[in-house]
């Protein structure tokens, strides 16, 4: 039974909490947007010049250009070809297991041929969790706005770095051995095979529809339209705001929730967050309709906030909350995520993490003890 749970623990670990999406709290910071830093206009993945560079001199604690202003070095193949990486993995401790083992996590490898000025032809495949995105991106509709073709996940919420956060697919149940998922839809697996347009919105703005067939299912299954809007302005040259809100249409469960027949489901948001100096603070909310039973809502929180204590180094604290079932109690689960982020050297990230993990319980019954702990390494470029 021990080696059943500790396999579950893994593949916990190994699918759901690979952070492969870029970090809102460092655009917040720098007063900038996800197209700054990343080739997908709605952040993640393969970063950009600006945000190849920014990995390279401005986040780590020692970068190489500290001792050779003369060096030159970038991620480009030729004049047109970019490559990047993303790799993690881990060392897990679990509480209720009382046990620790190795992970390995994301072995991310990305390519982008920029064809012509305003077009890009992309790629990304995981080789650890055998997951793929393919697309190409054309920013030719005024201020710059694009289409997007290909397979990707849709844009929906604070793409924020961690799927295990509930508002982010969660931990598919897998952990506490439950009935129903523990989280929202938008994992890494969930990509669509379909079409989106993103407009920009003056120079602080962007709103992006999507419609698309979801991957593994081919016809099998009613498209799923998303829809988000978000707005970063930046006040008084020195306050980096972010805020909007997301509304998705999908056919559950599919493979997502264990519930007995499909049916639509309707999920919105909002989310907002601020940077001032060293700190942010970012949160969302969200509420799923018929997500996990038809005739009921879900919920779902996550609120997190960073401080950069000397360069290369910041501690980082999110709270995480879903509710499967608004109209039941005592079925909710929560988490407290307390760690840092060390970047030593460009392109390298330490990160040690403790979880608090909370879990209600019928009254009478003990609280179980699953609390988390890891040591995660990320190598990147």
């Amino acid at each position: 039974m021990k080696r059943i749970k500790l396999f579950v623990i893994i593949l916990f670990t190994v699918f759901f909490s690979g952070q492969i999406f870029s970090l809102p709290r460092f655009a917040l910071r720098m007063g900038a947007q996800c197209i700054d830093c990343h080739i997908n206009p709605t952040g993640g993945a393969m970063r950009n010049r600006g945000g190849w560079h920014y990995g390279l001199r401005v986040l780590p604690l020692v970068s190489p250009y500290q001792r050779d202003q003369d060096l030159t070095m970038d991620n480009n193949i030729g004049k047109n070809i970019q490559i990047g990486f993303d790799y993690r993995t881990q060392y897990l401790y679990s509480q209720a297991l009382s046990k620790t083992t190795f992970q390995k996590m994301q072995g991310s490898i990305y390519l982008n041929a920029r064809i012509m000025d305003s077009i890009d032809i992309y790629a990304n495949y995981d080789i650890v969790n055998a997951y793929w995105e393919g697309f190409a991106v054309a920013h030719i509709l005024p201020n710059s706005s694009y289409i997007k073709a290909g397979t990707f996940v849709p844009d929906y919420g604070v793409l924020i770095d961690d799927h295990t956060a509930y508002t982010r697919g969660g931990d598919m149940g897998y952990l506490f051995a439950t009935n129903t998922r523990q989280g929202l839809i938008f994992d890494p697996r969930y990509n669509i095979t379909g079409v989106e347009v993103g407009a920009n919105i003056s120079d602080y703005g962007l709103f992006t529809v999507s419609v698309g067939s979801p991957v593994s299912l081919n016809f099998n299954s009613d498209p799923t339209y998303t829809a988000s809007i978000h707005f970063n302005p930046v006040v008084a040259n020195k306050i980096a705001l972010m805020f909007g809100g997301s509304y998705s249409n999908f056919m559950g469960p599919l493979i997502y929730t264990q519930v007995p027949s499909e049916h639509k489901v309707n999920m919105f948001g909002g989310f907002l967050g601020f940077g001032v100096g060293s700190f942010t603070l970012i949160g969302e909310y969200d509420v799923a309709k018929d997500y996990i039973l038809t005739g009921t809502n879900s919920t779902a929180q996550m609120v997190e906030a960073s401080y950069v204590l000397t360069k290369g180094l910041e501690a980082v604290v999110r709270y995480d909350r879903f509710d499967p079932n608004t109209s039941v109690s005592n079925d909710e689960v929560s988490r407290l995520n307390v760690g840092f982020s060390f970047y030593p050297y460009s392109f390298v990230e330490i990160i040690p993490e403790y979880r608090f993990q909370f879990q209600a319980v019928p009254p009478g019954q003990p609280k179980p003890k699953n609390d988390s702990a890891l040591l995660q390494f990320h190598f990147y470029y």
